[in-house]
């Protein structure tokens, strides 16, 4: 089973057009995240990213929702 967390979006980077590039925060660790699968992806939407991959784009309000009941399940400290 996969769990796929979600991370807004805060910079791109497309200086490599074979490979697009992102700086995602998930709770306030940012980690660099491939958004190649997402070609309509803007700084500031959520994505639900797996093992350093975007794999779909999420709502806000669905992203903090999921965020907010991770950590009661205390999977975010």
């Amino acid at each position: 089973m996969c769990l796929s967390i979600p991370g807004k979006v805060i910079s791109i980077d497309e200086s490599n057009p074979d490979l697009k590039m992102g700086k995602v925060s998930f709770s306030g660790v940012t980690k660099d995240i491939c958004l190649q699968w997402l070609p309509d992806v803007h700084v500031g939407e959520y994505v639900l990213a797996h093992v350093g991959f975007a794999l779909s784009k999420i709502d806000e309000k669905d992203a903090e929702e999921t965020i907010s009941v991770l950590k009661e399940m205390g999977d975010l400290e």
